[in-house]
């Protein structure tokens, strides 16, 4: 199956807010919002984890809308690729809020005839999983299915568990999420402390209550990648809440594997998040 891609620019909730349409040939019966990942500070719609993924399920008949959100400022010491857009960097909750406004903008696109998924991977997963969690107090539409990949969802990280620890010991080129890295990460997305952060923008803090409700999660970990306790976690208070949450570990990948298209393990989990979205049709 073919595709085409558009870019367009909407009137977002902050400005001039980028998008890419991934509008499968012949029509779609289900679509995707899609949020790239980058540490709230890098990313791009270019990147793998943005138009590969995209592609590879608008070819399979799914539509797709990617999000070209605000990024934060670069953290201090931090090297990041150029953005891919020449907007001016800022703070939660700009980003947050660009993705749910991305979202209630295509179920009145007509891209699909059918149901939307909201999704990301890694800050992008964040980014997905608080915008739903957003909606879902406001009585705003809520996704038909949330897709999350590799997410980071909690600031302050447990540590890893001795299974985990041993997978990065063998592989020290995983090992680079630790406690402190992902705390400066929340710490320059927030523009201040993580204890007074809200569940919009730290989803893993999200109390029972706050869940209940939640549309059921399609979640794909990494296997060497310290960010799977932040998934788990989040899984498991999906779980408490009575909300459906399937959490599958991709065996054989570290962080961020849909960013390396020549993986295996990439087509492997774009082949079940496709599965999931065909079947919501």
């Amino acid at each position: 199956m073919t595709h085409a891609a558009r870019d367009r620019t909407l009137d977002g909730p902050h400005g001039p807010l980028g998008v890419r349409t991934y509008a499968p040939a012949g029509g779609a019966r289900v679509g995707l919002v899609w949020a790239h990942g980058g540490g709230f500070a890098g990313g791009d719609l270019d990147m793998p984890e943005g138009d590969w993924v995209c592609r590879q399920l608008a070819d399979r008949g799914i539509a797709v809308v990617s999000v070209d959100y605000a990024l934060a400022p670069v953290p201090e010491g931090w090297t990041m690729p150029p953005a891919g857009h020449d907007r001016a960097r800022v703070r939660y909750p700009v980003a947050s809020e660009e993705v749910g406004f991305a979202f209630s903008w295509a179920l009145d696109s007509g891209l699909a005839d059918g149901p939307w998924a909201l999704g990301g991977a890694s800050a992008g997963g964040n980014l997905a999983a608080g915008a739903t969690l957003r909606r879902l107090h406001t009585g705003d539409t809520l996704p038909a299915l949330v897709v999350l990949a590799y997410p980071t969802l909690q600031a302050v990280q447990a540590a890893a568990d001795a299974e985990l620890r041993a997978l990065l010991d063998a592989e020290p080129e995983a090992d680079r999420f630790g406690a402190d890295i992902i705390r400066t990460m929340y710490e320059n997305y927030l523009g201040g402390s993580v204890d007074t952060a809200d569940a919009y923008a730290i989803p893993g803090i999200a109390t029972t209550a706050q869940l209940r409700g939640f549309p059921p999660v399609l979640m794909i970990n990494g296997e060497a990648d310290e960010l799977r306790m932040s998934g788990e976690a989040f899984a498991r208070s999906l779980a408490a809440a009575g909300c459906a949450v399937d959490a599958v570990t991709e065996r054989g990948t570290q962080h961020g594997h849909l960013n390396r298209p020549a993986e295996a393990a990439a087509s492997l989990s774009i082949e079940r998040i496709a599965a999931r979205l065909t079947h919501l049709a």
